[in-house]
């Protein structure tokens, strides 16, 4: 049932995307062009994102326990390393540069889109190098 449920919310999550144009790189990218050819359009999306997500938020953090599964994972760590701060900046960089990210670009994938076969190899070597730096570290804390 599990499984049937996660495969209904990907097959939403993309038509979302596909509907809100986040799979197209130049959408987004005219986006982030604010003295060229600036779209705004994606600022709606961004908003009813950050709205459907305080909604579902508290009805979410009002149950006792999920609708499927065993217990809610709440990360507990509230410190802020440079892990946390060069996470998110290469994620940007990587953005703004190819207009995709990991959920559109596997909907991009799946459209054919001509730009998608050069940020899929980087993307997923980036993964790669990624988990290896990671693991690297956590190989040397434990030393």
């Amino acid at each position: 049932m599990s499984f049937l449920v996660n495969l209904a919310l990907g097959l939403l999550f993309g038509v979302g995307l596909i509907v809100s144009g986040m799979a197209d790189p130049a959408k987004v990218l005219n986006f982030l062009d604010v003295f060229g050819t600036w779209d705004p359009s994606l600022a709606f999306v961004m908003g009813g994102g950050v709205i459907v997500a305080f909604v579902g938020y508290r009805l979410v953090f009002g149950m006792k326990a999920p609708i499927l599964g065993g217990k809610f994972q709440v990360p507990t760590r509230r410190d802020i390393d440079g892990r946390l701060l060069a996470g998110p900046a290469l994620f940007g960089v990587g953005w703004g540069l190819g207009g995709f990210c990991p959920g559109p670009a596997l909907t991009a994938l799946g459209l054919g889109s001509t730009g998608i076969l050069a940020f899929m190899p980087a993307m997923l070597i980036g993964m790669w190098a990624a988990r290896m730096l990671s693991e690297g570290g956590a190989k040397l804390r434990a030393a």
